[in-house]
């Protein structure tokens, strides 16, 4: 994702907190290609970013508001939606908001504002005529269906759209054709036309337009007893044109909002499910599958309606709106100002404010590489400036960052993908992910700790720092937090939860206000003023643009989720790793832990785990490991892949950041992460790691496997018990921290007395770092 330069600013003002180190770090960094508006363009969006984003929280909510007025409009949303219609309209209104905010080219400050080539612009808004022509054909279908003059069959109308019939003919003259031409149209001259920055271009109005008529029509249709018949011959035909033109909308949009390697990875899926036939071996199948019945499977529960979509129309995107209304109150400013106060002192004190605000700022935003963006343009020049190589201050925030994503409660958004993949409430899925969390930033604090001491770094001074005594008369900030934790464990609804945090976060937003009133002089003058009718649509409107990104995605997801359902790839790869487990299961799960690494890179986290999950973990449950295991050990190497060479979208937004070369930040990132890629096999050897036993046994796998990654950390960095060790001696710190992490009482007793020796061998004979052990008689 490339951004431009609403990034925050180390800054040394003088002020009531000590010195201004975070300031706008809630700022939404602005797309290279995103457009900004002005005027009555700027009123347009916003109003459809603030009612889209307003449609979820009424709908998840069920607040219906023709019971609140009373008034029966067909526009007026009414709840509870039916299912498929929600996602339907769900994708259908990011797909049109997308089209209208982001634009198929980055602009450029440099570059003269562009009147356009009007002949692209006329081909363009030419396109608008097939696309109404289109929607017109959908109002038709949604009035004829709604008439009551249709045969009804158990209780649903039917829809009669076969070879032959007239309905079949008109799908496919008066709907299909020209709803393809439209969009296909759109999206080619798309990449033609040129507007300035504040100004709509016209095929991307066909684009929304087209997204609109796409919802119309599949609403009407799957409301009808069509519905059964996805996936098979007798799809309706406008059902796949329809799809057909919904995946090249998603597609688009996603490389719009998040780059290439997505839309590759899923051009590759598509392909497949049309030469899988002619593949041999595990990837081969019977017979070819028909354009028609692919797409007319694709556009379903088991596809782009399916579980990815499930869970962006619900928990990802109320939590959007939870950190919306965070970034109004300006919380991510407080925790990277609280974590300068409580770590900033330290040797190498910025990397280690990295860890601490990475990871809070982590969990909440949900993407890896946007939460580089946020707080590593505020914590990767300090580092630089207190002695760490560009490469490694980049690798610290990109690994950092990246555990943002299994730091509970909230754990991003692949967390609530689980959830509804596994059936396992969401509360279970948060307690188990506590020690894996804390092993993963205990690493990383290990190792960056042990790096500052090799290159004798000093902290920051007392007075480059925000005032901790200061910062705790603010701690009000994390009470939206704590009631979101305390309500999920008390048993409510995530939604219900997400929703108390969101009103807590409005009403605590005034906090300040109540405080400079009762006590003057209590705060700076300049604290957050309370959230207002204004600052609330505009928390809203900020949710709307905020979603786009994640929903394109998930539904992209959703087209890869499909393909693996339909042909039974996945089903095929659990035949490979139970074939694997014959020989031995530690080679199985290697060979998962490949695949859900190569599934993963270039993706985000939410579409990386969801096809993971897909493909590895069915296989690894047939083995016989639990379900919850199965899960968190895809989940964590679909997390790491954004730190795993050749393709580490963190680490590469890390190196933008630092002036390094992205490929050695991947490589120094992944080594800091390094932790990550064994912690997935403790969980098989030890499920207590996961809450699974009693507290005896699940506090002693927490502190042996904590210690064990402290030991796996010295022998990395070469760095034991405060002096330099020698190669021999990090060889064997290494295998005893292998042996603390596997769990058991005998393996924890041999790791720990390899590391007692390991300790007496350096105090007592100090080796020299540089030690080598001599070759003698090879002649």
């Amino acid at each position: 994702m490339n951004t431009e330069d609403k990034k925050p600013d180390a800054t040394t003002e003088d002020g009531p907190l000590g010195v201004v180190v975070a300031e706008g770090v809630d700022e939404e960094p602005v797309e290279a290609n995103r457009r900004l508006f002005t005027g009555t363009s700027y009123i347009v969006i916003a109003t459809i970013s603030t009612l889209y984003a307003m449609f979820h929280m009424l709908a998840l909510n069920g607040v219906s508001l023709s019971d609140w007025t009373g008034i029966e409009l067909a526009f007026l949303p009414q709840f509870p939606m039916e299912t498929w219609n929600f996602r339907i309209v769900h994708i259908s209104g990011a797909l049109a908001l997308g089209y209208l905010l982001f634009s198929a080219h980055a602009f450029s400050d440099d570059a003269p504002a562009r009147s356009g080539n009007r002949i692209v612009t006329l081909v363009a808004g030419l396109l608008a005529i097939p696309a109404l022509v289109a929607g017109a054909t959908a109002i038709g279908f949604l009035n004829m269906i709604n008439s009551g003059e249709l045969p009804q069959m158990g209780g649903l109308t039917t829809w009669a759209a076969f070879p032959g019939t007239e309905i079949y003919q008109t799908e496919v003259r008066w709907f299909g054709i020209p709803l393809l031409i439209a969009t296909l149209g759109a999206i080619l001259t798309g990449w033609f036309e040129r507007r300035d920055r504040g100004q709509f271009t016209a095929s991307d109005i066909v684009l929304a337009l087209s997204a609109i008529v796409l919802a119309i029509y599949l609403v009407a249709i799957y409301g009808t007893a069509a519905r059964n018949s996805v996936g098979t011959p007798f799809v309706p035909i406008g059902v796949a044109f329809a799809a057909t033109a919904g995946s090249a909308l998603i597609l688009e949009l996603t490389r719009r909002v998040a780059g290439l390697a997505l839309v590759v990875i899923t051009g590759v899926f598509l392909a497949y499910t049309f030469t899988a036939h002619l593949l041999p071996g595990i990837l081969a199948v019977q017979s070819s599958f028909t354009w028609q019945r692919f797409f007319g499977f694709v556009y379903t529960d088991a596809g782009i309606l399916g579980p990815t979509t499930a869970v962006s129309s619900t928990y990802i995107i109320l939590f959007i709106i939870f950190a919306a209304f965070l970034q109004a109150s300006k919380v991510g400013d407080y925790f990277v100002n609280f974590a300068f106060a409580a770590a900033g002192r330290a040797r190498g004190g910025p990397a280690k404010v990295a860890i601490f605000a990475s990871g809070l700022m982590g969990m909440i935003n949900g993407t890896s590489a946007g939460n580089v963006v946020a707080t590593g343009s505020l914590t990767i020049p300090l580092m630089k400036k207190v002695g760490y190589q560009r490469k490694t201050a980049g690798a610290i925030e990109a690994a950092a960052s990246t555990g943002g994503q299994i730091m509970p409660p909230i754990m991003g958004a692949g967390a609530f993908i689980m959830a509804e993949i596994t059936g396992i409430p969401y509360q279970e899925i948060a307690i188990a992910a506590i020690i894996p969390a804390i092993l993963y930033f205990a690493s990383i604090y290990f190792m960056v700790d042990f790096e500052a001491a090799k290159l004798n770094m000093r902290g920051m001074r007392e007075d480059e720092l925000p005032k901790l005594a200061a910062l705790l008369k603010q701690i009000y900030l994390f009470v939206p937090i704590i009631i979101l934790i305390v309500a999920l464990f008390l048993g409510y609804s995530v939604i219900r939860a997400g929703t108390l945090a969101t009103v807590a976060a409005a009403v605590i937003s005034w906090m300040p206000v109540l405080m400079i009133r009762l006590f003057p002089g209590s705060l700076p003058e300049a604290a957050v003023a309370g959230m207002g009718p204004r600052s609330i649509l505009k928390a809203f409107e900020l949710a709307g643009v905020m979603s786009i990104q994640i929903i394109a995605v998930c539904a992209c997801a959703g087209i890869i989720v499909g393909v693996i359902s339909l042909t039974g790839v996945g089903a095929r790869f659990s035949a490979v790793l139970l074939d694997l487990a014959g020989v031995s299961q530690l080679i199985a799960l290697f060979f998962a832990m490949c695949i859900a690494i190569l599934l993963g890179m270039g993706m985000p986290t939410t579409a990386a785990y969801a096809v993971a999950a897909s493909v590895v973990a069915p296989g690894l449950i047939q083995l016989g490991i639990p379900t919850l295991t199965a899960h968190f050990f895809v989940f964590y190497f679909a997390v790491v892949s954004a730190i795993t060479p050749p393709v580490a979208l963190a680490s590469y937004a890390a190196a933008g950041i630092s002036g390094a070369n992205p490929m050695e930040t991947s490589v120094a990132s992944f080594k800091i992460g390094l932790a990550a890629f064994i912690v997935p096999f403790m969980f098989f050897y030890n499920s207590a790691l996961l809450m699974d036993g009693t507290w005896v046994e699940v506090i002693r796998a927490g502190l042996t496997a904590t210690f064990g990654v402290f030991l796996l950390s010295a022998g990395v960095q070469g760095w034991f018990m405060g002096a330099r060790s020698a190669w021999f001696l990090r060889a064997g710190l290494v295998v005893a921290a292998l042996f603390m992490i596997e769990g058991g009482l005998v393996t924890d007793l041999v790791g720990l007395g390899a590391a007692v020796g390991i300790y007496f061998i350096q105090r007592l004979f100090h080796p020299r770092p540089d030690a080598t052990i001599p070759v003698r008689g090879a002649d």
